[in-house]
């Protein structure tokens, strides 16, 4: 993969819990897992319809070196953006030189 082509900055979070204070509930909070470069390249429409047939909500791929831990219960953060993580998908070569994230704009719930 060419550095080049990664030159958008993303944040990648996940959710975790905390307690509140007042009430003792368990409550679902976003901390940042990683800061790193991407390609961010949104569905032409010809994509959009063939990911349709099977996942409606996929609207971007973005593409990020090989980093341990990220899964589809993550969002990135790009431009005041929030893409909502929908798979992971490795490399076909090794497996560990980048992974693709079919990402769906919008807000996960907690």
């Amino acid at each position: 993969m060419k550095a080049g082509s990664l030159r958008h900055p993303i944040t990648i979070q996940r959710r975790d819990f905390i307690q509140d204070p007042g009430t003792g509930e368990m409550v679902a909070v976003w901390s940042d897992f990683a800061k790193t470069w991407a390609s961010i390249e949104p569905l032409s429409t010809r994509e959009f319809i063939a990911a349709a047939s099977s996942q409606s909500k996929v609207s971007a791929r973005i593409v990020i070196r090989y980093r341990l831990g990220v899964d589809a219960t993550m969002r990135i953060l790009h431009r005041g953006k929030i893409y909502e993580v929908e798979g992971v998908l490795s490399d076909t070569a090794s497996g560990l030189d980048y992974l693709t994230l079919p990402c769906s704009e919008g807000v996960r719930d907690g």
